[in-house]
C-alpha cells in the first residue's frame, strides 16, 4: 500500500498503485458544467492530470494557477486538475482566478479516479480526498511520467513535470534518464 504524508504524519493511500510505464484507467469525472470528463485511457493528444485535495487551500490554487499558466504554452497536450471539490466550486474558483487555460473535473461523485490512480487518501484527518500528485499520460494511454508528492502540503516538482511533458509531446529532450 502506498503512503504519503500531511504534515509529516504518514497516511496510507487506497486502490491500485500506478507506475510510469502502466496503462492510465479511463476515468469519467464530473467538469464544472455538471458534464462528464474523461481523463486516462488513449487519446488524440498527451494528458497531463494533476490531482490536488481541494482547490480551496492556498497550495492547491497556486499549483492551478501554475499549471493554468504552464498550459498556455504547451502545445500538444491537455491539462486537468482533478479534486474532490463540487463542480460549482471548480467553477467559482476558475471564474474568479482566470483559469482558462486547463480543465477541472472532480472525482466527488464514486471517488473512481482516486481509487483507479490509487491517490485515495486512506486514513488520517483527510481520508476520502485525493493526495496530491502528477500523471503525464501518452497517446497510447500509457503513464509516462508520475509523482505522488511525498508531503501533502508541498507544491510539486514544477520543473520535472514539464520536462516529462515536454518530452512527452516531443516538443523537447530535457530529462536526465
Amino acid at each position: 500500500m502506498a503512503t504519503t504524508k500531511l504534515k509529516g504524519n504518514i497516511v496510507k493511500l487506497a486502490g491500485k498503485e500506478l507506475k510510469v510505464g502502466d496503462s492510465a484507467p479511463s476515468v469519467k469525472v464530473v467538469a464544472k458544467d455538471l458534464s462528464e470528463l474523461k481523463v486516462g485511457g488513449k487519446g488524440e493528444s498527451v494528458q497531463v492530470i494533476v490531482a490536488v485535495p481541494s482547490l480551496d487551500t492556498p497550495v492547491c490554487a497556486s499549483e492551478t494557477r501554475r499549471f493554468n499558466a504552464e498550459a498556455a504554452k504547451i502545445e500538444g497536450a491537455t491539462v486537468t486538475v482533478v479534486s474532490m471539490d463540487l463542480p460549482f466550486a471548480m467553477g467559482r474558483f476558475c471564474t474568479t482566478e482566470g483559469i482558462a487555460n486547463l480543465s477541472v473535473g472532480s472525482d466527488f461523485r464514486d471517488k473512481k479516479f482516486a481509487e483507479s490512480y490509487g491517490i485515495l487518501i486512506a486514513d488520517g484527518p483527510l481520508k476520502g480526498i485525493s493526495a496530491r500528485a502528477i500523471f503525464v499520460v501518452n497517446k497510447s494511454g500509457k503513464v509516462v511520467y508520475k509523482e505522488l508528492c511525498e508531503e501533502i502540503t508541498a507544491e510539486p516538482n514544477y520543473e520535472a513535470a514539464l520536462c516529462a511533458i515536454g518530452e512527452a509531446t516531443m516538443k523537447k529532450k530535457c530529462c536526465k534518464k
